[in-house]
C-alpha cells in the first residue's frame, strides 16, 4: 500500500493531475530530507518542518509557467540540496535535470536522494556553473546571486532552438525588490507572482523571473 504523509496534501491540492508514483516519490522526499538533514545541513533547520510548502511547492511553481516537452535539458544551478530540481524531476519524468553545486557534501545528499527516490532523469555534478560547457534548452535557480551576474555565467548554457511552450532561457525563483538588478540584465524579462498560482502566506513576496535567452 502507498503511504502518503499529510504534508504533502498540498501538493495534492495544487496538483491533482498527479500519479500515484509521483505522489508517493514527493511524499517520501520529507523522511529522506531529515535523515540527510541530520548529518548535514542542506536544507535550514527552521524550513525542514514546512518542507512541502518552503521548497517542493515553491519549486513546483515553476510548473504553473512552462510544462516541460519530453527530452527537455534543464540544468539547476546551486541547487543545493535539490530545488528546484529533484521536485521538478518528478513532475516531469521525461525531461533531464543536470543539478550542479559547489559544494561537494551537497551533491552526494542530491545523488542519495535522486537514486532513493528513483529519479532515472537527475544528474548530479559537483563543479561551478561558469565551468559547465554543455548547453540546456532552460537554465534554472533559486536565487544563488544577483540576476546580472547569474545571468553571466549561465548564458552562454543556452540552446539557440526552443520547442517548448515558452522559448529558451532562464528561470529564477526570487524574492524581494530586484527591479535595479533587471535594468542591468538587459534581456527580455516577464515577472510572475507565486501568489497568483499557489495561496499560502509563505509566497506573498515570492517570484517567478524568465528571462529568454537563446543562444
Amino acid at each position: 500500500m502507498i503511504f502518503i504523509n499529510c504534508g504533502v496534501e498540498v501538493i495534492k491540492k495544487y496538483f491533482p493531475e498527479l500519479n500515484p508514483l509521483q505522489y508517493e516519490q514527493l511524499s517520501q522526499m520529507n523522511r529522506l530530507y531529515r535523515y540527510w538533514n541530520a548529518k548535514i545541513n542542506v536544507v535550514s533547520r527552521k524550513d525542514v518542518d514546512h518542507l512541502e510548502v518552503h521548497h517542493i511547492l515553491h519549486s513546483l511553481s515553476i510548473a504553473r509557467i512552462i510544462s516541460f516537452k519530453t527530452g527537455t535539458d534543464v540544468l539547476d544551478v546551486g541547487t543545493g540540496g535539490g530545488f528546484p530540481g529533484i521536485p521538478l524531476a518528478i513532475l516531469f519524468p521525461d525531461s533531464n535535470f543536470t543539478l550542479i553545486d559547489s559544494i561537494r557534501k551537497k551533491i552526494m545528499v542530491v545523488t542519495e536522494i535522486s537514486e532513493a527516490l528513483g529519479l532515472s532523469n537527475v544528474f548530479p555534478v559537483h563543479g561551478r556553473a561558469e565551468k559547465v560547457g554543455d548547453k540546456f534548452d532552460f537554465v534554472i535557480s533559486r536565487a544563488v546571486t544577483n540576476l546580472p551576474l547569474f545571468t553571466s555565467w549561465v548564458r552562454n548554457n543556452i540552446k539557440s532552438e526552443s520547442y517548448n511552450e515558452i522559448k529558451n532561457g532562464i528561470i529564477y525563483l526570487k524574492g524581494g525588490d530586484f527591479q535595479d538588478e533587471l535594468n542591468e540584465v538587459h534581456i527580455p524579462a516577464r515577472i510572475y507572482n507565486i501568489t497568483d498560482f499557489f495561496e499560502e502566506k509563505f509566497f506573498e513576496t515570492k517570484k517567478i523571473v524568465y528571462l529568454e535567452v537563446t543562444g
